[in-house]
């Protein structure tokens, strides 16, 4: 019983020799590996040659300072709201007596914690923060780990450091240019 009448009926052909021999697919295969073998590689010998980055790229966060080294972060939590991965977390507290050099206003974070397993660096965070404080570099990748938990990335790591020479080797590095600029504006103040 046929339901419609858009079946085909088709008729298998005959094959010849050489078909049945497969030397033709098996020529074709063969060119195809040859044309391969000369094109231009699409690897990159990772440490020694280093791919140029994209102009829009985004790389690792940095929680930036004001001109004076205070943190710039006031844990408003809209960054941590903005993620769409919930890759942020922070904890919130109340600034002290005597703590007036270390942190720009009232509250500020007292641990702010970014999963980089999570983080599908995207930018909203740093199109979100009120204050400039996070800021995606377009210059630093997050540095190969073995274990989960060296990619969670807290103050420690996120933090740009108060003096241009106290560069961090755990992941967060200025760059010599970076490090004058801020060597300049320390001595400025």
């Amino acid at each position: 019983m046929q339901l419609t009448n858009r079946a085909k009926k088709l008729e298998k052909k005959p094959m010849t020799l050489a078909e049945r021999a497969y030397l033709p697919a098996i020529f074709q295969g063969l060119s195809i590996t040859m044309r391969h073998f000369f094109m231009k590689k699409a690897t990159v010998r990772y440490p020694e040659e280093v791919r140029p980055f994209a102009p829009i790229f985004r790389g690792l966060h940095v929680l930036k300072r004001d001109e004076q080294g205070r943190e710039r972060c006031t844990a408003c939590g809209l960054c941590a709201v903005a993620c769409p991965a919930e890759a942020i977390t922070m904890v919130a507290g109340e600034r002290k007596k005597g703590e007036e050099g270390l942190y720009r206003e009232e509250k500020y974070a007292i641990s702010y914690e970014i999963n980089m397993l999570r983080c599908i660096f995207c930018g909203l965070c740093e199109e979100a923060c009120p204050k400039a404080a996070v800021y995606l570099q377009p210059d630093k990748i997050a540095p190969p780990r073995y274990e989960r938990d060296e990619f969670v990335y807290g103050k420690d790591r996120l933090v740009e450091p108060v003096s241009p020479d106290e560069r961090s080797v755990r992941g967060i590095q200025l760059t010599p240019e970076q490090a004058d600029t801020l060597r300049g504006k320390l001595q400025q103040a």
